[in-house]
């Protein structure tokens, strides 16, 4: 069994309480970990949003909520009903003064207690919230305030938000979260390197072939149209998810594991990507938008469709090649694909070794493949490394891949917390090493503007793909231009 590191008693404000984000992800967060008895029940949770409601009412939109997003297995009756009262709701308007002195006057009944205000709202709110609080007099040096994705939609509203934010809190309490580095498939991605010298030794480019990323999803925009449209898979998923994972597999070691020595080796991961102009953008990125098909086993709709739109320029699919300059990665390409309405959920890392320079098996026997490094976020996190050996029996050596498997909810015989839960009570404790830096998050879109430049200034329409497959032919066919070809077979 881990050992569960308690946090001392708090207030958690959620903004945005009655959205999705809220019932799906953070409610059922924070019931595993008072189930785990991580935090007190002297805590309490304090849905804040527009909708005139009263406690009661929102409680049993609560427990709704955690009835159908926790296993049933984990849902203790007595926990549940426990967990529900330490919740209460405030109607606050973010932008208007509705609500306002009343949670900060609920906040002042216990002055000593940190403060963790989670803004489960769209961003340009972010800035108005933070004010609205300071003027109120709500923050105080026991505040934290997190961040969601995206932060902004370009640099130049990265920088506004941040600024905002920035003017009423200094950068030690604001936490830019992305539920991906919560995740204990990410987190092991450090240990794998830096608590393995077998695997670090070969973690360069006269090894690696090359490293492929790739995160899938069945489902289509979900009613998120509007937000979707004007965002898009590299905005979405590649500005913030992605790119913090090929930060963790290029960087070089911290120091130690003290916040800013982990965050100072991902910006420099940032700053050191080849930067792909406009005019490159053909022979570097491909665009794609899912059509009518087969998800699932069930016929699904074109994203126009789904959208309620006759065109639409935005993309549901995007692929990368992508280049880090720097002595250890010289040469090594970064593939990375995420999309919409694809075969599989699942998010995983390939990291692939070089062929041998020369093989003693005849050729015609033998079909050699080379090893790799299979990293799988999920739907089940664990890892495997395929090499080859030799078939069992007699009658001469016969080669063949096999995997050695690591499922960590198998091996270490325990559920695995969800992200949100880690990073809440990180939240809690004042550890910001896993959440973003404002200087990554505005490299990260100075390393994306670009690409979102050459894409508006030609215009073109983002090549079509049958929902239930990987993708427009032109991502196959710009892997398969190196001599390389799309992993997919890790299950």
């Amino acid at each position: 069994m881990a050992r569960i590191l308690p946090v001392a008693s708090f207030d958690g404000v959620v903004f945005g309480a009655t959205g999705d984000l809220t019932m799906r992800k953070l409610l059922p967060a924070l019931y595993h970990r008072f189930r785990d008895r991580q935090f007190p029940a002297s805590s309490r949770i304090i849905a804040a949003a527009r909708t005139e409601l009263d406690s009661d009412a929102f409680r049993s939109r609560a427990e709704a909520a955690l009835r159908q997003h926790v296993d049933p297995a984990s849902l203790d009756g007595e926990l549940l009903q426990d967990f529900l009262g330490l919740v209460q709701y405030q109607t606050v308007d973010a932008l208007g003064p509705q609500g306002w002195p009343e949670l900060v006057a609920t906040l002042r009944e216990r002055p000593d207690q940190v403060q963790a205000f989670y803004l489960a709202t769209s961003p340009d709110l972010y800035g108005p919230i933070c004010h609205r609080l300071a003027e109120h007099g709500g923050l105080n040096a026991l505040s934290r305030v997190v961040l969601e994705k995206p932060i902004g939609r370009d640099l130049a509203s990265a920088r506004a938000i941040n600024n905002a934010v920035g003017e009423v809190l200094p950068e030690r309490q604001i936490f830019r979260i992305d539920h991906y580095l919560g995740k204990e498939t990410v987190q092991n991605l450090m240990a794998l390197r830096f608590a393995n010298p077998i695997f670090e030794r070969l973690w360069h480019a006269d090894i690696i072939d090359h490293v492929q990323i790739t995160v899938a999803e069945t489902v289509g925009v979900e009613g998120r149209g509007g937000y979707y449209d004007r965002s898009g898979a590299l905005r979405d998923m590649v500005q913030n998810h992605m790119l913090q994972l090929l930060c963790l597999l290029a960087m070089e070691s911290p120091i130690s594991l003290d916040t800013d020595a982990v965050r100072d080796e991902k910006l420099k991961v940032l700053r050191a990507l080849q930067r792909v102009e406009p005019h490159e953008v053909n022979a570097c990125t491909v665009r794609g938008q899912y059509a009518a098909g087969v998800a699932e086993g069930r016929p699904v709709a074109s994203y126009l469709t789904d959208l309620g739109a006759p065109e639409s320029l935005t993309e549901t699919f995007v692929a990368l090649k992508m280049q880090v300059n720097s002595w250890r990665w010289a040469g090594v390409p970064f593939y990375l694909r995420t999309g919409k309405r694809l075969p599989r959920k699942m998010s995983e890392i390939v990291v692939q070794f070089r062929t041998p320079p020369f093989s003693i098996f005849p050729r015609d026997q033998h079909d050699l493949q080379p090893n790799r490094l299979l990293i799988r976020l999920q739907p089940a996190e664990g890892m495997r490394l395929e090499m080859m050996t030799k078939e069992p029996g007699p009658g001469g050596l016969h080669l063949r891949p096999t995997g050695l498997d690591i499922s960590f909810e198998k091996a270490f015989g325990q559920r695995y917390p969800d992200a949100y839960e880690r990073l809440l009570m990180d939240v809690v404790r004042g550890n910001t090493t896993l959440f973003m830096r404002r200087d990554e998050v505005e490299a990260a879109w100075n390393w994306v503007e670009p690409i979102l430049q050459g894409w508006s200034e030609r215009r073109d329409a983002p090549r079509p793909y049958l929902a239930g497959s990987w993708g427009p032919t032109a991502a196959i066919a710009m892997i398969e231009r190196d001599g390389r070809t799309w992993y997919e077979s890790f299950d």
